[in-house]
């Protein structure tokens, strides 16, 4: 089910002053290189771990609601489940009182579910017709990541800008995964 960021983070996990403390660089002549290369390594993170480091908010679409009722969510960790809305054939969208779901953010993934016995409102439109409106995040600070995300943002940057502009660059080196390996979701 697709998702879309609505607001990114207003910074990144990594400073640009931090970043050039670890690349060795005292001179302002690659700073826009190295803030792409901070965004891109933040980028890669998220995906392979299926976390938003700093406070984000997105729009995850179903088509339909799951039959036990649980929604799993696509991204962690979980700030708060900000809207849970239903299109109707009309096209228009009806948002769901928050007193019939909570948000589960303990869980990994996180997940909304129903109080008592309450059902969901059956959604009109046949594709999308559901958009839950979440914020994700450790926070909106740079110091709530943990240091091990961080450090593997810093070393793919690194290794993205010492490699720059080769035709077949290496891989990326293996301490990146296993910084990253400890937060990505175990599925069976």
């Amino acid at each position: 089910m697709p998702s879309i960021l609505l607001t990114p983070p207003a910074v990144e996990p990594v400073s640009l002053p931090e970043a050039k403390a670890h690349l060795r660089i005292g001179h302002a002549d690659e700073d826009a290189l190295i803030g792409t290369l901070i965004t891109a390594a933040r980028r890669h993170a998220e995906a392979r771990t299926g976390l938003g480091l700093i406070s984000q908010i997105w729009t995850y679409f179903r088509d339909d609601w799951p039959n036990d009722g649980a929604v799993l969510l696509p991204l962690a960790p979980l700030i708060s489940a900000d809207e849970v809305g239903v299109f109707g054939d009309d096209g228009l969208k009806a948002v769901i009182d928050p007193a019939h779901y909570y948000a589960d953010a303990a869980s990994r993934p996180p997940r909304l579910l129903l109080r008592g016995s309450r059902v969901w409102a059956r959604p009109g439109r046949i594709g999308n017709g559901i958009a839950i409106t979440l914020t994700v995040g450790y926070g909106t600070a740079a110091s709530a990541v943990p240091a091990s995300l961080r450090q593997a943002i810093l070393q793919l940057l690194a290794h993205w800008f010492e490699h720059r502009g080769h035709a077949e660059p290496p891989p990326p080196p293996l301490t990146i995964e296993t910084l990253l390996r400890p937060f990505r979701e175990m599925r069976l």
